[in-house]
C-alpha cells in the first residue's frame, strides 16, 4: 500500500469545535484505526456514530439514590462499580448511594449545591452487540476515571438502542471534582469508539459538521413538547411557534437575504466539502486501486451530505418561498 497524501488542512474536517484541554497520547499514537486513511474509510463508509452525552447530574442523597435504583431498575439489574463488584438487589444498590452520599457530606469544601454524581449515557445504534456495547463501556470507563473516581455502570437493552448508564462520583480519590465540558465529551466520545473497535465494532466520533450536519439535534424537552403538540395533547411550543412566524413572515415579504450566522455556515460547509473533494481527487491519481476506490466513496459521501440549510431556511422552503434562492436545497451548493 503506497503512502498516504493528504490534502493539506484536510484534517481540520474532523478537528473538533473545541480545543482539547487534556492530551493522552496513547489514545492516538500507535493506533492503526486512527491513521487518516482509516478512518476517512469509516467516515465515508458511514461508519455508526457513538453517543457520549451528559444527562445530569446528582446534589442530594435522595435523588442520587432515585437515580441508581433507576439504571439498576430497582435491583433488578445489578450495577458494576470501578473494582468490578456487582451490586446486586436494591439494598446494596441503596447502600451504594448511601456511601457516596456520606462521602459528600464529609467534604469541607462542597457548596450546597455541588454534585454529588455526573451521570451520563453511552450508546450505538440498535444492531449492536450489547454485551461488546457494555464492555467497550467499562474499558472506557476504567480508562477516564479509574485509580481517580468511583463509578457504576448498567446496561440496558430495553430500548431501540442498547446503552449504558454510567454514574460517576463527583468527588476525586485525590480531591478534583469532574466537572466535564464541551472538550472532554469530545475526547470521551473518540476514546469510546476505540473502545469499540477494539471489539470488531465499527464506530466513529466526528463533529456533526464534518458529516454534513449543520442543525443541531432538538433538545429533549423541547422534542416532547412538540411531539405532545402534533399527537393533540398540547399547545404548540413557543420556539416552534416563533420559528414558523419569522419563516411563513419571510415568505410574505419576499425576504430571501440569509442572515449573517446562515452565511458563514453555508461558507463553512462550502469549504469542508470542498476539501473533502480535494482528497478525492488525490486519492484518484494514487497508483494503489483500493485508494481510487476509496475516492469514489468519499465522492459518493459528499454527494449525499445533506442540504445547507438553517432550521429557519427549511421552515420556508416547506412554505414554499424558500429564502436565499442562490442554495440547492437538494445539495446546498451555491450558484
Amino acid at each position: 500500500m503506497g503512502e498516504f497524501r493528504l490534502v493539506p488542512g484536510f484534517e481540520d474536517v474532523w478537528r473538533p469545535p473545541v480545543r482539547p484541554r487534556q492530551v493522552r497520547p496513547q489514545a492516538v499514537i500507535g493506533r492503526s484505526d486512527m491513521t487518516p486513511r482509516a478512518r476517512l474509510r469509516r467516515i465515508a463508509g458511514r461508519a455508526p456514530e457513538v453517543m457520549v452525552k451528559v444527562t445530569g447530574r446528582t446534589r442530594d442523597a435522595a435523588h442520587l439514590r432515585a437515580h441508581l435504583e433507576y439504571i439498576s431498575r430497582n435491583g433488578e439489574l445489578s450495577l458494576e462499580d470501578q473494582d468490578e463488584v456487582d451490586l446486586r438487589g436494591r439494598t446494596e444498590v441503596r447502600e451504594a448511594a448511601g456511601d457516596w452520599a456520606a462521602l459528600a457530606e464529609l467534604d469541607s469544601g462542597r457548596r450546597a449545591n455541588s454534585p454529588i454524581s455526573v451521570s451520563m449515557i453511552l450508546s450505538m445504534p440498535r444492531q449492536t452487540d450489547p454485551i461488546a456495547l457494555r464492555d467497550a463501556a467499562r474499558d472506557f470507563a476504567r480508562s477516564e476515571f479509574g485509580g481517580r473516581f468511583d463509578f457504576v455502570l448498567a446496561l440496558h437493552t430495553d430500548t431501540d438502542h442498547p446503552h449504558v448508564h454510567l454514574s460517576v462520583r463527583a468527588l476525586g480519590y485525590g480531591g478534583e471534582r469532574l466537572n466535564p465540558k464541551k472538550a472532554d465529551l469530545a475526547g470521551w466520545r473518540q476514546r469510546f469508539a476505540e473502545a469499540l473497535r477494539d471489539r470488531g465494532i465499527e464506530a466513529e466520533a466526528t463533529p456533526r459538521r464534518a458529516r454534513g450536519v449543520v442543525r443541531k439535534a432538538e433538545r429533549a424537552a423541547p422534542r416532547r413538547l412538540r411531539e405532545r403538540h402534533e399527537r393533540g395533547q398540547g399547545p404548540i411550543p413557543h420556539a416552534t411557534r416563533n420559528a414558523f412566524v419569522e419563516a411563513v413572515r419571510d415568505a410574505a415579504t419576499r425576504n430571501d437575504k440569509r442572515r449573517v450566522w446562515e452565511e458563514a455556515m453555508v461558507e463553512r460547509q462550502a469549504r469542508l466539502r470542498g476539501m473533502y473533494l480535494a482528497q478525492a481527487a488525490v486519492l484518484m491519481r494514487s497508483a494503489d486501486p483500493d485508494d481510487r476506490v476509496l475516492a469514489a466513496d468519499v465522492r459518493l459521501f459528499v454527494q449525499q451530505m445533506p442540504a445547507i440549510e438553517s432550521r429557519r431556511m427549511a421552515l420556508a422552503r416547506e412554505i414554499g418561498n424558500p429564502p436565499g434562492r442562490r442554495l440547492s436545497p437538494s445539495r446546498g451548493r451555491t450558484r
